[in-house]
């Protein structure tokens, strides 16, 4: 920031005396010009401490003179006496005062250049404090980096340093995390967090120098604003997606300033204050940008080894190892989610996204990669939650609740035991538990990718059950295991509709009479075409299995 002019006329060996405009001495002074010329504005660009003897001015020029430097913007007039003046003609600061121009009067031993060395140096001064600001900040932010929630960190101590908010989005733009300089925080999709260990006097020292001005307008919880700002910054994160090279943006409104950039692949980050960003302001957001990058990526090792940790943990539960399932998990600082729970299947771009924000819920969740899918084990109690966030990644079936992990052939460990066949197991294979049945894990994992064959955004298996067996079938299979058991009876040479036959003498579940009279037909017409549809085909209609597998195959 350049120096204010009271600051400037306060320095003792330029003896400078302010004659006209002293409410106007916090103007800051940019530099300073020395001309003689009756109208020196057009070589100016505003904000200068414009001196002068003028030597070609007099009283009567006071008026039109003070009248084009305040319209062109300069932050004061020095009036040289002793030489063209002995003392600043009264016209000037009558004019500067009603102008409200701040004049002042430079004395004959008191050189121009000597001015313009002392603002050189305040204007020197303050862009090395700057620095130094920039730098300290910068050093708070990557001490941040370095504890282990980095990217957390990081956001909360930019937040501070700009005076205003920050947003951590993922890469499909959802709030991570969000805080702003009084401290208040929010991340993923579960409320505000507590403020991190860490956060000392000098911290809380810190946001107040620099005033609390958080949100600009906003009010509410961390969380609301949080989600409202990021929907209203949607168009601008799909433009930073769309665009051939990474960039930022920078808006600006009346009342606030907002920075949006992109964290390479792992997504972006926006922060705004009341306040223009001054270029140490966007260094600091710039430094906090790289170091927000560095920490996402260089988690990407460490968030594959954990992925694999529970695939494996998932294999355990399937194949009933419980007890070491909970202690792979132990050791890595998890806990199995609390029984029952349901069981979601995930398609998504973006495993990893989807894991750190559900790493943030409470109660815990199990998530652990299965094929190209990602399986999570939520407490029934919180599956609708869980659900509604990891929708926003893609694509999700929902098992059936009630699953017991501890269910399962071999099964060791918190869990209830399964006893000989009928004694405590029911019918999909799990346990009794409390009094009422539980799932297999197994069974609710393939229920979830059952429910999520179907091309909703949400699936649950539950919901399936009154859609028919067909809405359980792979659509293409289906169709292709039609196709071949029915081509026979389309190939056939004769006249008589023989699909048709078969599609009523089914739909009247074998009665001739019906049957016939739905086609308008003889019944002894019906028996002969039904006779020469099992010859087609090969199978005997008399059987339940083939009714039923050439039902599916007309129905699809």
């Amino acid at each position: 920031m350049a120096p204010t002019l009271r600051r400037v006329t306060a320095i003792v060996p330029l003896h400078l005396e302010v004659l006209a405009g002293r409410s106007e001495l916090d103007r800051p002074v940019r530099w300073v010009a020395v001309s003689e010329l009756e109208d020196p504005t057009p070589f100016l660009e505003g904000g200068e401490l414009v001196l002068t003897t003028g030597m070609r001015l007099s009283g009567a020029d006071a008026g039109p003179y003070v009248s084009r430097l305040v319209a062109r913007g300069v932050a004061g007039l020095g009036f040289g006496v002793g030489l063209s003046h002995d003392v600043v003609p009264p016209e000037f600061a009558d004019a500067a005062e009603v102008a409200g121009l701040p004049l002042v009067e430079v004395p004959r031993d008191t050189p121009f250049i000597a001015i313009g060395k002392a603002v050189s140096d305040l204007l020197a001064g303050e862009q090395y404090e700057e620095i130094s600001r920039a730098f300290a900040a910068q050093g708070r932010l990557t001490r941040a980096a370095l504890r282990r929630r980095g990217p957390v960190a990081v956001v909360d101590r930019l937040a501070r340093e700009i005076g205003g908010w920050a947003l951590l989005l993922d890469p499909s733009g959802a709030v991570r995390h969000a805080a702003d300089a009084t401290g208040h925080r929010a991340s993923g999709a579960y409320g505000p967090g507590a403020r991190g260990a860490g956060e000392d006097e000098a911290t809380a020292r810190h946001a107040g120098e620099h005033g609390a001005a958080p949100r600009g307008t906003r009010d509410g919880p961390v969380e609301d604003w949080a989600r409202e700002t990021a929907r209203s910054l949607e168009p601008e994160i799909a433009r930073l997606r769309s665009a051939p090279s990474p960039a930022s943006l920078a808006l600006a409104t009346p009342h606030e300033h907002v920075v949006v950039q992109p964290l390479g692949r792992r997504g972006f980050f926006a922060v705004g204050s009341p306040r223009p960003f001054s270029p140490i302001a966007h260094t600091v957001v710039n430094a906090a940008g790289s170091l927000l990058t560095l920490a996402l990526e260089q988690g990407r090792e460490q968030r594959a080894a954990a992925a694999q940790v529970r695939a494996a943990v998932l294999r355990l539960l399937l194949a009933g190892e419980t007890g070491a399932a909970a202690r792979t998990l132990a050791a890595l600082g998890i806990r199995l989610p609390a029984e029952p729970v349901t069981v979601l299947v995930c398609q998504t771009s973006d495993p990893d996204a989807l894991t750190e924000a559900l790493g943030g819920a409470a109660p815990a969740c199990l998530t652990a990669p299965w094929e190209d899918l990602l399986v999570v084990a939520a407490p029934d109690a919180y599956a609708e939650e869980v659900v509604a966030l990891a929708v926003r990644y893609g694509r999700v079936g929902v098992g059936a609740p009630g699953v017991d992990l501890s269910s399962g052939r071999g099964s060791s460990g918190h869990g209830a035991e399964t006893g000989p066949a009928g004694e405590g197991a029911d019918a999909a294979g799990g346990v009794l538990a409390g009094g009422g049945p539980r799932l297999d894990l197994a069974v609710g994992l393939d229920q979830a990718r059952r429910a999520l064959a179907s091309a909703a955004p949400v699936a649950r298996f539950t919901e399936l059950a009154g859609q028919g067996l067909l809405s359980l079938l792979d659509p293409a299979a289906a169709a292709s295991f039609a196709a071949a058991i029915l081509a026979p009876l389309r190939e056939y040479g004769s006249r008589a509709d023989l699909v048709e036959s078969l599609r009523a003498y089914l739909a009247s579940n074998g009665h001739w009479d019906a049957a016939a009279q739905r086609l308008g037909v003889h019944r002894h017409t019906l028996r002969y075409r039904m006779k020469r549809v099992s010859e087609l085909l090969g199978r005997n209609l008399d059987d339940p299995a083939v009714r039923a597998e050439l039902w599916i195959a007309l129905c699809v």
